[in-house]
């Protein structure tokens, strides 16, 4: 009886930890699994993105851009960089404005405006499809962010003209290094980006874990009660919704996808979450990339945050209003979503 004992208190010395060292080993395996769903969307998404912006598919996108980009008060010519970030991402669209702006004497409400209209609208073949494989409408994704985008960016563009605001020159300040465009650095590029989700993801599933094991995802949900509630979302949206809009939806939809396969959410919190996600999401790193080409803060973070919110409200109100059958066929992927 005594060496039981012994034992017993052994396995639970500070030193053996074994309870540890098997949930160390089941968060590896869960963040696996949730980055090895976003991989197999990101690769042949990717491929495809790359094959069509060598083919000019942008560039045929920028010059039907032309005449819309002065619907927002900018010159057609910018209608290249928004087409390079909606096919591609935010740091090619980057490079583009780089060596566009400095004939075009831009002040800092048209750079606002555009990158205001990035931020919404960007990376959408690989967004899109994310937030697809979560159980939303493709269709209702790309309406939702290339619209949204238009509405927001004529709204600013109109609002700073009228009050004369933010019209002085534009200062940008990046200088894009020079890239190298092979196949090769391309494939670099894309292995480095999935360990950094991977890492990203790791991360976030345990910071998730010692959060809720310490009460702070209780406490931050009984605090954003009042606005879940007014979004028409529960509170077990709260986490990811967070996560996607403060990190990104490679991110926070990776969580999502894996949180609509558990059962956890509805069908109509997936919804919400995605909506509000899509019009605002990495409100950090994100608007932090803008800032250095000269957008300001006005756009980019707080009428971007606030157009979201009142565009979810919206839609989550309209969307009460339907029948379970009808929001399905509408907004709702087939449930059965193949792995």
């Amino acid at each position: 009886m005594a060496d039981e004992n012994h034992n017993v208190t052994a396995a639970s010395e500070p030193g053996s930890h074994p309870s540890w060292a098997k949930a160390g080993k089941a968060l590896v395996r869960e963040a696996a699994r949730t980055s090895s769903t976003l991989f197999v969307i990101m690769i042949p998404i990717s491929v495809a993105t790359r094959l069509l912006q060598q083919a000019g598919l942008v560039d045929v996108l920028g010059r039907l851009l032309e005449p819309v980009m002065g619907i927002v008060g900018l010159p057609g010519a910018l209608g290249l960089v928004w087409a390079t970030a909606m096919v591609t991402n935010i740091y090619a669209a980057m490079v583009v404005f780089a060596s566009l702006s400095s004939g075009l004497n831009l002040t800092v409400a048209q750079v606002t405006t555009l990158c205001t209209m990035i931020l919404v609208a960007h990376a959408l073949p690989l967004e899109s499809r994310i937030s697809q494989k979560a159980g939303v409408r493709l269709r209702f994704m790309l309406v939702l962010r290339i619209v949204g985008a238009l509405a927001l960016g004529w709204g600013l563009s109109v609002t700073y003209s009228a009050g004369s605001f933010l019209q002085a020159p534009n200062t940008t300040f990046w200088c894009p290094p020079a890239t190298d465009d092979s196949w090769l650095a391309w494939g670099s590029s894309m292995g480095k980006t999935m360990g950094y989700i991977f890492v990203i993801i790791l991360a976030l599933l345990m910071l998730m874990k010692v959060l809720e094991r310490v009460g702070v995802i209780r406490l931050l949900t009984r605090l954003l009660e009042p606005v879940l509630e007014a979004l028409g979302m529960s509170a077990s949206a709260a986490p990811v919704t967070i996560i996607g809009m403060s990190l990104g939806i490679s991110f926070g939809g990776g969580l999502i996808i894996q949180e609509a396969r558990s059962g956890k959410l509805t069908r109509r919190d997936v919804f919400a979450s995605l909506a509000l996600m899509g019009l605002c999401h990495s409100l950090i790193e994100d608007t932090l990339l803008m800032v250095v080409l000269g957008a300001h803060v006005s756009g980019i973070l707080w009428a971007r945050l606030a157009f979201a919110l009142i565009v979810a409200f919206v839609l989550v109100r309209c969307v009460a209003k339907l029948s379970e059958g009808r929001f399905e066929r509408l907004f709702c992927r087939p449930a059965a979503v193949p792995e």
